[in-house]
């Protein structure tokens, strides 16, 4: 890394801007923050970043350095360092910084990345995030990335080295060493799932909601997914329905469905769920009973349909495939629950190694290592919510899921049956027994359902 001294040129962040007054008097937005007594030459900065880039020659004016300070507080000001004509790195804010712009000299030697600073490529620049931190950094010269690789070492550090170290530490990317291991808040969290939850709620990166919810983003460039995904070819297993007229009067009241609902773990083998009662359960819990069509008029209609749970938008991303080990009246195998139909329709051989390998860990979680007499696996095809969702689609399916399962503990709870949810599949193992991309629809969820033990 070249040893000349490194500069900061300074430019508005994204949405910020000055409103300038008469009598020396700004207001920084969307901040709205209002600066006064403002000097001619400090006036003059903020009418030159309104223009564009800047540079200050730190120490030459103090009211200017001081101004500069304020507009980095108010998160206002995005800060390039470069040497010479070279940018090195730019820190993007995307809230108020908590503490001054530290000198180089402010910063010790004995500090690493943080474990939650991750580094993609977007929009062909190469950013480091860290959902703790109040900005992004975005790299624009490839050595950077090794000597952030290198923070912590002990050998001298040029100039540059050390302004990087200095806005690493600043801005949370880099942390005291072994701080992140040695204090619970902080290693109990696995940076995949931080940097998920803080990507998917409201918070200082969708404040504007510009990129965020249903923002129809695929709108005239990707038609929308149908709400019936392809059907499995094969002979289909038409499943009774039951009488819902019956079932109002007859059925167990919901205050002692959700009081006596519990996890059960130990099912009895010798009498098997039947095949009408698991066309019951799945009829209750997950039939498609309409289907309401929007923008009919385009080459793939946009399609809402409704199911007995409630699905965010109407969307209904979720598909059940039971995997039936022992079942009166069903034969062993991997079956797709046609929500549309009310049928099962097969989709692999129950001996097949990619169904042996999504079935099998589900007895972790059972009595004695037993198999479930039915596992539920329970699918999502994203693209259905995805076309129309923006960062928290994910987040809504898995929501999703935990409504599936409490109706379908409640709905067992209420036939007599057992059930107990699974906090683990194996999606690669869903692939392969499907021979479904992944990407297309995916293993989100599973629950077990038989006839319960006397004991349980």
């Amino acid at each position: 890394m070249s040893e000349r001294t490194p500069h900061t040129v300074y430019t508005l962040a994204p949405g910020a801007r000055f409103l300038l007054g008469g009598g020396g008097v700004a207001v920084v937005l969307p901040a709205k923050k209002r600066l006064d007594k403002l000097t001619r030459p400090q006036l003059a900065v903020l009418r030159s970043l309104n223009a564009g880039p800047i540079t200050v020659s730190e120490g030459a004016d103090t009211d200017v350095d001081s101004l500069v300070e304020r507009l980095i507080d108010a998160g206002a000001l995005s800060m390039t360092v470069s040497v010479g004509e070279r940018k090195l790195y730019s820190l993007r804010p995307f809230r108020r910084p908590p503490t001054a712009r530290p000198t180089v000299a402010d910063v010790g030697d004995d500090v690493e990345l943080s474990r939650f600073t991750v580094i993609r490529r977007e929009d062909g620049v190469v950013v480091a995030e860290n959902p703790r931190s109040w900005c992004d950094v975005e790299i624009h010269d490839p050595e950077i990335l090794s000597v952030a690789g290198g923070l912590g070492s002990e050998s001298p550090k040029s100039s540059v080295q050390l302004r990087l170290l200095s806005d690493l530490a600043w801005s949370g990317h880099a942390v005291a060493a072994g701080r992140e291991h040695a204090e619970f808040p902080t290693r109990s969290w696995g940076p995949h799932e931080l940097w998920f939850h803080r990507h998917s709620t409201v918070g200082d990166r969708a404040t504007n909601w510009q990129h965020f919810g249903p923002t129809r983003w695929a709108e005239g460039t990707f038609e929308p997914v149908p709400a019936r995904r392809d059907v499995y070819p094969g002979d289909p297993i038409a499943l009774p329905e039951p009488d819902l007229s019956d079932l109002r009067t007859a059925d167990a009241p919901l205050a002692a469905v959700v009081e006596d609902r519990k996890s059960v773990r130990d099912f009895d083998d010798a009498h098997p769920i039947s095949l009408a009662q698991l066309g019951e359960l799945l009829f209750r819990c997950a039939r498609t009973r309409s289907v309401r069509t929007v923008n009919a008029d385009r080459p793939v209609p946009e399609e809402l349909p409704s199911r007995p749970y409630p699905s965010g938008g109407s969307l209904y991303e979720l598909e059940i495939y039971p995997v039936v080990r022992t079942a009166d009246g069903v034969a062993p195998g991997m079956y797709h629950y046609d929500s549309f139909d009310h049928v099962l329709r097969p989709v692999a051989p129950y001996d097949s190694p990619a169904v042996a390998t999504l079935f099998a860990p589900a007895s972790l979680t059972l009595a004695d290592g037993q198999l479930p007499q039915v596992l539920l696996v329970l699918a999502a095809r994203p693209g259905r919510i995805m076309w129309t969702y923006e960062q928290m689609p994910y987040a809504v399916i898995l929501k999703h899921v935990g409504v599936l399962t409490q109706t379908l503990y409640l709905t067992a709870t209420a036939m007599g049956l057992g059930g107990v949810a699974q906090g683990y599949g194996d999606t690669a193992a869903f692939g392969e027994a499907t021979g479904v991309d992944e990407l297309v629809e995916c293993n989100v969820g599973s629950f077990v359902v038989g006839t319960p033990a006397k004991s349980s």
